[in-house]
This record gives structure tokens, sequence and C-alpha cells, in this order.
């Protein structure tokens, strides 16, 4: 790899603009993908930890997806593959520069107490161009990885330069793509259970809404920071909020309690 080329150029990312670089792909919320696909482990760390649950680990699979080998869960793998694929057709100086940081890998969000990366479910996938990582939280992203973040979202996936703290080296199978694999039946024989409301571990734009709802029912001293994880005072702030209205004070941002603050 030849770092001249320019790939690995930082390219600044308007924050205004960050949020709408997935268009309508959302980021797949931790419970989504536990109500789907299932819990991989019991605990969670900062480190990578190994997959214990015995029917996702019979989903993942270790396969040359094109510049390198990707150890995850099988459909994710296999729309990678062809990722991979489209990338080198329209992008030859990019693919052979690709590299990977990692995909599986059972941990919390860097950062974070409570929500599941994830990794952990190996749908996550971070890359490198010529060796080197694109550096998170600064607002920009290497040339190389703006460049091919489109085909990424052809595919269904979501681009983390989106995310509050930009991550730009990382893609993961959106929510609407961990639905369509569920409804076509690719998580094996565990059921589905139905997907809860907004909750503990969620994060992005729908919980940076939630949080700035709840805070015009808060009184000033108890204001919730506006920063998209749904955490444990998110959770305490919307039980108060459910028993203000008579509803059941579970901290669960149900429908019926988002439309309650006007968000239904």
């Amino acid at each position: 790899m030849n770092i001249a080329s320019g790939l690995t150029n930082p390219v600044p990312l308007a924050h205004e603009d960050r949020r709408t670089l997935n268009g309508p792909l959302h980021a797949a919320r931790n419970a989504t993908m536990l109500a789907l696909i299932g819990n991989p482990r019991p605990t969670y760390g900062t480190d990578c930890a190994p997959v214990v649950d015995p029917l996702i680990k019979g989903l993942i699979v270790t396969e040359d997806v094109g510049p390198f080998r990707a150890t995850g869960l099988a459909p994710a793998v296999a729309v990678l593959r062809t990722i991979l694929a489209d990338i080198q057709r329209d992008h030859p100086a990019i693919h052979a520069a690709l590299g990977s940081a990692g995909m599986l890998c059972c941990r919390l969000v860097r950062g974070s107490a409570t929500a599941i990366s994830n990794h952990a479910w190996g749908t996550a996938i971070d890359l490198t161009l010529g060796g080197v990582l694109d550096s998170r939280g600064d607002g920009r992203a290497q040339a190389g990885l703006m460049a091919i973040h489109p085909i990424f979202n052809r595919h269904g996936f979501f681009w983390g330069a989106a995310f509050r703290i930009e991550d730009a080296m990382h893609f993961e199978a959106s929510e609407e793509l961990i639905d369509r694999w569920s409804q076509d039946g690719l998580f094996g024989a565990r059921p589905a259970l139905r997907k809860p409301g907004l909750t503990i571990g969620d994060r992005g734009p729908q919980v940076e809404s939630l949080q700035a709802a709840l805070n015009r029912h808060l009184p000033p001293d108890d204001l919730l920071l506006v920063d998209g994880v749904f955490g444990k005072d998110t959770r305490a702030a919307v039980a108060g909020f459910q028993r203000s209205k008579g509803l059941p004070p579970d901290g669960t941002a149900t429908f019926r309690t988002l439309r309650a603050l006007g968000l239904g």
C-alpha cells in the first residue's frame, strides 16, 4: 500500500451532516439483537470474550471475504463478501489496501457500562487501510472509507461515522438488515421474541430524541445529558415519566410512552 495515494488522508465530517450519512438505515439496537438473535454471553466487560450461547456459536463462521479472512455471524460474513467484491470492482486500489481490525468480539461499547457492542454478535467489522486505523472521535474519516461507505449502505450496513462519537473505521449490519435476516429465518432454531421499545443499552438519534423529550418534563437540576446513550439515568427518567402518566413504570420507552412524550 502506498500511503501517499491519499487513501488514509482524513476528510472532515460536518457534525450536522453525519446523521444523514446512512440515509434511511439505523444502527441495530441491543434490544433488536437480543430479541431476534439472542444473548451471546451472560456478562460483558471492556475486553473481548468468547460467545458461549450454543445457538449463536453455531452461526459463527470464519471465511475468506476477499482481502482478508473474517470471523462473524454467517449472514453478515456473506454480505461482507459481496460488499468487498463490489469495492474490488469499483475501487480496486482501496480493495487492495483493506484490512480488518476485527469482527467478532464480545464486549461493551467503548466508554459505556451498559451497551453491548454489535461486535459481540459478529455483525460489525472494523477496517484498516494500509494497516492504518482511522482515528475515532475526531470528526474526520479516511478518504478511502469515505469513498466506500455508500457501497456498505447499499447492502444494508450502517457506517459508524454517524455515531455520536464518530467511529469511521466501523461498519455494522443495520437494524433494517437484522430484521430482514430474521424474517428470512437466518438466525437458526431460536424463536424471535417481540422487540421491545427503546431500552437500556440502545444508542443513536432515537435515544437523543427521547432524552430531549424527557428533559421537557424534568426540573432543571435533573436534566439528562442528550448523548444518545440509553443508560441508567435515562431509564430512571423514563420510569418517572411513566409513573406521572399512569403507565407501567418499567423504564422501557414503549410505544405508549413515546406517544405520551409526543414522539409516537
